[in-house]
């Protein structure tokens, strides 16, 4: 029992912190360039923005795009928690549970923006045929690497002023560590199993 209120507090500890930010930024940043907060230097900044699709800023071309992606990511938050109960069960490598646990609430913590805050902070877009998971993802960790035009040619984001790096929040974060320290020790965490040397039986010929 330990062990599944170890992992599981450590996703509720994402959600928490991830919400609590994103509530302090809507509530006391404003929102895009006006608002932006130098923290190292001009490379590094808090910059209040939403994004209302998948990452990058990206979406699904149809009325109900939105909403069918917030029901993707609550099938797939299901299924995490549930994939995390049963590797806590078979007693996996702990970092491998942790990563996990840091995906959940990563997930978790994006969702409830999805979910909620078309309500909670009317953050919808204006076409959006309910407020209800249509809400935009609050975002404000900025790389300032380098912003520019892109030019036409470039599949997606082509014609658009945009950064090199993308905007993200504690969930992004949480989901990237997670996946990338599982990416690293990959060898650690599903380490080969050895094949047994098949022997054969042969029968003597008289």
């Amino acid at each position: 029992m330990n062990n599944y209120v170890k992992y599981f507090g450590i996703a509720f500890l994402v959600i928490a912190i991830d919400q609590i930010v994103k509530m302090l930024v809507h509530f006391e940043m404003d929102f895009g360039t006006p608002g932006q907060i130098p923290i190292f230097g001009d490379w590094f900044k808090l910059h209040y923005t939403t994004n209302p699709g998948m990452a990058f800023g990206m979406e699904l071309g149809s009325e109900y795009g939105k909403m069918i992606l917030t029901s993707f990511r609550l099938v797939a938050m299901v299924g995490i928690g549930y994939y995390l109960y049963y590797i806590i069960e078979k007693k996996n490598h702990p970092v491998y549970i942790l990563c996990i646990a840091m995906i959940l609430g990563g997930a978790i913590g994006n969702l409830v923006d999805s979910v909620f805050y078309g309500v909670w902070l009317n953050n919808a877009p204006y076409n959006a045929p309910t407020p209800w998971f249509h809400g935009q993802v609050v975002d404000m960790f900025y790389f300032d690497i380098w912003e520019g035009y892109i030019p036409e040619w470039v599949p997606l984001w082509g014609g658009s002023y945009t950064a090199l790096w993308p905007i993200f929040n504690i969930a992004d974060a949480s989901i990237f560590i997670g996946v990338a320290i599982i990416l690293i020790y990959q060898n650690r965490f599903f380490p080969d199993k050895k094949e047994e040397p098949i022997t054969e039986e042969t029968e003597s010929l008289s």
